[in-house]
């Protein structure tokens, strides 16, 4: 399966391109992608032109929306979660209707398949250069989940050259409009057919998609416009992420060829296994295991928490597999993910003894027909009992 690209390149814009430049980017992607456009293409081309107009729909969806694209910004994918992928299982709706509902109207000259009045048809948009993302792993505690984290990361990357400052050529006059495309970046073919004409767009292949042409390539570079780099980038960790999240770091991947846009830094939180507690969600266990005879008496107990250590009052007669909780002492919620803050919940264990000297044996003898010994299920007994057997 094909890795899903990013957003922003689907739509050919870059990060902080405004929201009226992600829905004419859309647009462009949907006049020229379509399905209705395809059904004079052969198997291959219709199916192309389905995957591209669903992959531009999905990104439109997202970065359309300011909620979802604020946990696209930061988190990638996983901060949408599937939230982008539109319904197509009903077909993929009218053209003229797509476009009236994004600009209003004004798109009702489209006429079978060779394009719309008003002379849009032809139009092309430049290839926008994007680096390639780099992804690495982040170990994090549960403290340091707790309260957040700046962590420092050392990565290699590409950069802007710095003798030809990422143009690929050492002075701005070696770099030319392709003579092939004329510096749209794609090359274009018209064909007639009895419903009418068909566009197809393909990418140049004189100066793969960029438009422009190097006459006299940087010796420093040998004309990518780019040079290795190794270099510390710092990244805030909020508080509450989980094991697997992806954080984004928008523009701190590579450096694109000839001054594009730049990949990100695709950050996997790996948790460190606490020595004591367990993790789910917000909310954090731990077990301890006490004396039959702190069980029968009462005792205090220490409770490790992410802030500290924590007293606890273990009442007398406590049942073995009792749970209490410590409200508010889990872990926050991820910003976004919910909210609040988790509990810890403390599981008792009641520790049996396998071997008794004689006198403890006869102490022991002497309580098996003490009425205190004596399960009574009439009263907290009988609940205990009846959460065992739902148990079983």
């Amino acid at each position: 399966m094909a890795e899903k690209r990013d957003y922003y390149e689907v739509l050919g814009v870059a990060k902080t391109a405004s929201a009226d430049e992600i829905k004419k980017a859309y647009r462009s992607a949907a006049m020229k992608w379509h399905p209705d456009r395809w059904v004079d293409g052969t198997d291959a081309e219709k199916k192309t032109a389905e995957e591209k107009f669903k992959e531009a729909s999905e990104a439109y969806s997202v970065l359309s929306d300011p909620d979802k694209k604020a946990k696209y910004d930061q988190y990638g994918f996983a901060g949408v979660d599937g939230q982008g992928a539109p319904d197509f299982s009903g077909g993929f709706g009218n053209l003229n209707d797509i476009l009236n509902d994004l600009f209003g109207g004004g798109f009702s000259g489209f006429s079978g398949f060779g394009g719309f009045g008003g002379g849009t048809q032809g139009r092309t948009q430049q290839r926008v250069m994007k680096g390639r993302d780099i992804r690495t792993r982040i170990r994090l505690t549960l403290e340091e989940i707790a309260t957040g984290a700046e962590k420092e990361i050392t990565i290699e990357r590409n950069r802007p050259c710095p003798d030809c400052g990422g143009r690929g050529a050492k002075n701005a006059s070696d770099v030319k409009t392709c003579p092939t495309c004329n510096g749209s970046g794609q090359t274009q073919r018209v064909v007639n057919s009895l419903f009418g004409r068909t566009m197809t767009y393909s990418t140049c292949p004189q100066c793969g998609g960029e438009g422009k042409v190097i006459n006299n390539p940087c010796r420093t570079c040998g004309g990518t416009g780019l040079v290795r780099r190794r270099e510390t980038v710092k990244v805030k960790i909020p508080a509450g992420v989980e094991d697997g999240m992806q954080l984004t770091i928008r523009g701190e991947g590579h450096a694109a060829p000839h001054n594009g846009v730049n990949g990100d830094l695709l950050v996997i939180i790996e948790e460190i296994p606490h020595s004591s507690l367990k993790r789910d969600g917000k909310n954090l266990f731990y077990s301890t295991v006490i004396s039959v005879t702190d069980a029968i008496l009462g005792t205090e107990i220490t409770v490790p928490c992410l802030d500290g250590s924590y007293k606890v009052k273990v009442d007398p007669g406590t049942q073995s597999g009792t749970v209490m909780k410590l409200r508010g002492k889990g872990l926050p919620a991820v910003s976004g993910y919910g909210s609040g803050t988790g509990d810890l919940y403390v599981k008792i264990l009641v520790w049996i003894p396998k071997r008794l000297s004689s006198d403890e044996k006869k102490a022991m003898e002497e309580m098996r027909t003490s009425r205190s010994f004596t399960p009574d299920l009439s009263r907290d007994d009988k609940a205990l009992f009846d959460k065992m057997k739902n148990i079983f």
